[in-house]
Order: C-alpha cells, then structure tokens, then sequence
C-alpha cells in the first residue's frame, strides 16, 4: 500500500447488508459480470466482518480493520493507525499518525468524499453525521437512501459529478456507501410485493440492479489515474435462518461477508 498510496486514487465501495452467500452464488451464475470480472479469479473471498451492523462496522473499517480472511492469521492490514503492538501491521500496511483511514489519506493529499446511503451516513441528526463527518466532503440525499428503488443510480450520478470537479492532479478517496441491499429490498424483485417483504431473492435482485450500474461507477473513477478499489460488505443479514431476521445478532450468515480489492486501471 505505501507504493498505492500517493500514486492512485482509491475507492472504498461498501454493499451495506450484503450476504457472502448471496454474492459467490450470484458471481458463479454469471449473474453480476460487471463485478466478477474485477474479482480475482471471479470470486469473492470469504472474510468475517469487524462489526455485525453498519455503524460498529464502519468505525473499525475507517480505523485500518477491513474484514478479516475467514481462515487462520495472522493476516496483515491494508491500513493501520500507527500504535505500538500491532500485530497485524507490516512492511507493506500504510500506516497513518492519525485516528482513521479518512484523516490520514487527508493529511498525505487526497480529498476525501463520502456519498452515503444507509441511515448513518445521513447527516439528520448527531448520530446520522459522526461517519460522514469524518471527511472534508459529504453528500447524503433521500434518493441515496434504503427507500429508493433507484438509489445506486443516483449515488453513481453524484460520483461522476465528484469526480467530473476534480482538479486533475487532486488525489481522491471516494468512499461510498450503498444502500441497496439493506430493506426494505423487495421493489428489485419483478413481481414481488410490499407485503409480501423481503426475501434472499430481493436480496439477490437488488445486487443485480447495483451491477447493472457499476460498471459506469469504476469506469468515472478509472479516467483520471490508476485506481485501487476496495468492494465489501460492512455485514450480512438474516432472513429467517434458525428463527432469526435482520442484523446486529450473533450467526454466521451476519459475520460472514464478501471482500474484493482489485485495480481498475486496466494495467494490473
């Protein structure tokens, strides 16, 4: 990362409540080719998520603790803040004598954006401003958020905007988070209904609609320099698996989660 950073943009996309189950299935089926082909070997990696829902996991992810591979460690970081007895810290980690990820890619030169999706990241209230304000500039807007049917749409319009803006010599770290995925999900489904809520198949429908658009999301930020991207899931979610629904709980469909990093540069 210490030859990544200073040299590349970086992208840092989360699919906010996306399963890993859900992911590799659709990725194998072809079913989401403007993602597969970015992951290496077309597969996601199975890696357990730092926080079963969205706020917990975010404020470990913005300190360097990006989902830990689901295998035996140790496993070193990407990001580190510089503190003594790291032992997830090595010779290739970018380490920053700031608090977060956020301040210290800001205190090497790059100008850090938010677009936001879930609730948290929705500027409404204190609890809604703490992970976006976390940047030097943020963008939340009700059609970016769990309620659209066309939420990622918009997201990836306001990110071409961003990125269409941006001195041509001035760095970017562009995170996004994208609510899609979190219910209410149904409206992706053709056919399904309000009432009839949501399912593991409105889950697998609406990342089909986020790689519909995603393709045009890393082509905006590919065009101004090599780009490294991080995509991943903050957690899963349950759908009725041994009695339980929804996140922030204890199993194994919650902690489970897909991890990408890739180039979008087309060189590497």
């Amino acid at each position: 990362m210490n030859d990544i950073v200073g040299s590349h943009d970086i992208l840092f996309v989360t699919l906010d409540t996306l399963r890993y189950d859900v992911a590799q299935e659709l990725a194998a089926a072809g079913r989401i080719p403007n993602l597969a082909r970015h992951l290496p070997g077309g597969a996601w990696e199975r890696r357990h998520a730092p926080g079963s829902f969205t706020y917990a996991s975010h404020q470990a992810m913005f300190a360097g603790f990006l989902p830990t591979p689901a295998a035996p460690g140790p496993h070193p970081r990407l990001f580190a803040a510089r503190f003594a007895g790291s032992e997830s810290t090595a010779d290739g980690t970018f380490v920053h004598d700031t608090p977060d990820l956020v301040s210290g890619l800001a205190a090497v030169g790059y100008r850090t954006v938010c677009i936001g999706g879930v609730g948290f990241f929705n500027k409404q209230g204190p609890l809604g401003s703490v992970l976006p304000g976390m940047f030097q500039e943020s963008h939340w807007r009700p059609e970016f958020g769990v309620a659209s049917p066309t939420s990622f749409e918009a997201q990836v319009d306001c990110a071409e905007q961003v990125v269409a803006e941006l001195p041509h010599d001035q760095r970017l770290f562009l995170f996004m988070n994208v609510s899609a995925l979190h219910q209410p999900n149904w409206f992706h489904l053709p056919g399904a209904t309000r009432e009839a809520g949501d399912t593991r198949a409105t889950h697998a429908a609406a990342l089909e609609y986020v790689d519909r658009q995603m393709g045009r999301l890393l082509a905006a930020v590919a065009g101004r320099r090599p780009c490294f991207a991080v995509v991943c899931s903050d957690h899963g979610t349950a759908y009725g698996e041994d009695g339980y629904h929804g996140h922030r709980i204890g199993h194994d469909v919650v902690w489970t989660v897909p991890y990408a990093h890739f180039f979008v540069d087309g060189d590497r």
